[in-house]
């Protein structure tokens, strides 16, 4: 009689499995509850046990088969086991010269571990006596590997401390949850020689000092060109609103300054009524109220553009995050000395790379690469943003 092996019911949660491997093969006998296949599902690997004693006449499931409860996964046929043991003894008597081994020589040798071809049997027909196994040196046991020692356990304190946010973190930790699932960001990359630039804030430095009170920095420059460049390409100075697009015939420029409980992003309005005087000292004055956290609500609000230097914490590259619901961000990085190309000879100039996050859904690839190579221009022809070109 044939009898179907099914997916058993393995749990309320579990309907489907799916087969991992067989045990058995057709053809081969079984019996009673000796485990036939494994299944696997979402929470585990089981065996299925075989129902009835017999031969397996049939695999109906292959291994990879995703099934549910009740599906067939093998026939066996319980007249098969009945057959293959009728036919047990005829395959003893054709095996091969085997010295036979007398019960009571059997129980030695199954205490001693011994295997009928280390013992020699002096009975007759060589029948192998009880006598011949004790006479038998008994195998030497192997060597038991010494068991592995236990790593030394940490002896230092672990101690836990719970902080709650800060106001300012809470709203940052939102700001940037924000960018991530209402805009489609893409970055795309670029690299600056800034050999000219070092040079024209080494000549004029101390002159600009003596004027302004404040150091010349690179800052003032990629506000600069950042503002040529947003004129150039004004999708990345708008924003999205409902249904329509807001640009700005501004360029209200947010610079991101690390403060005293985080990072902010004050904003600089109409940067492009400003020169680097002005700019130098409005960031300067920015990055000094910081620090203290003397920085207004009010002068965090707004913004059409920000520029992040990561370059100043030793950042070489990054991604910055958009601070919606702005259209894109600059991201500064270190200035490194590396071998370029220059007219086709190999020198070591100061080289920064940098990086823009747009809204794809506002700018497209060849406006976001137009802005960035613009900047690119400006910073290492710094006379074109005098000339405006």
């Amino acid at each position: 009689m044939s009898v179907d092996v099914t997916v058993p019911d393995l749990g309320e949660s579990i309907n489907e499995v799916q087969v991992s491997g067989w045990l058995k093969q057709p053809g081969e006998a079984v019996s009673m509850d000796e485990p036939l296949i494994e299944l696997e599902s979402d929470k585990a690997t089981v065996e299925v046990p075989a129902p009835v004693a017999g031969v397996i006449i049939e695999i109906v499931a292959a291994v990879g088969a995703e099934l549910k409860v009740g599906d067939v996964l093998a026939r066996i046929d319980t007249e098969g086991k009945v057959a293959a043991a009728a036919a047990a003894p005829a395959s003893v008597h054709e095996a091969t010269d085997a010295p036979h081994v007398m019960p009571a020589a059997q129980r030695v040798m199954t205490e001693r571990g011994l295997s009928t071809d280390q013992v020699t049997g002096t009975g007759p027909g060589g029948r192998i006596l009880k006598e011949d196994a004790k006479q038998t040196a008994a195998p030497a046991p192997a060597p038991t590997p010494p068991p592995p020692s236990a790593p030394p356990r940490p002896t230092g304190e672990r101690n836990e401390r719970r902080v709650p946010m800060s106001p300012i973190r809470r709203r940052i930790a939102e700001r940037l949850v924000q960018a991530q699932q209402t805009a489609a960001l893409l970055t795309t990359f670029n690299e600056i020689d800034m050999t000219q630039v070092k040079a024209m804030r080494a000549q004029h430095q101390e002159a600009f000092q003596a004027r302004y009170g404040v150091k010349l920095g690179f800052m003032s420059f990629f506000i600069k060109a950042a503002v040529e460049a947003l004129n150039l390409v004004p999708e990345i100075n708008a924003q999205i609103e409902d249904q329509a697009t807001i640009y700005h015939d501004y360029c209200d420029i947010g610079i991101a300054v690390g403060g005293g409980k985080g990072l902010v992003v004050p904003v600089i309005r109409n940067a492009e009524m400003l020169g680097f005087g002005e700019l130098e000292m409005t960031i300067g004055d920015f990055g000094f109220r910081a620090q203290a956290n003397k920085i207004d609500l009010s002068e965090l609000q707004g913004g059409t553009f920000t520029i992040s230097n990561g370059g100043v914490y030793g950042s070489l590259l990054s991604t910055p995050i958009i601070n919606p619901p702005q259209s894109g961000v600059l991201g500064l990085h270190a200035i490194e000395d590396r071998p370029v190309a220059i007219d086709g000879k190999v020198e070591i100039r100061p080289m920064m790379y940098v990086a823009l996050t747009y809204d794809h859904r506002i700018v497209d690839g060849r406006e976001a690469v137009t802005f960035l190579k613009h900047i690119k221009q400006c910073v290492e022809q710094p006379e074109r943003l005098l000339l405006k070109v």
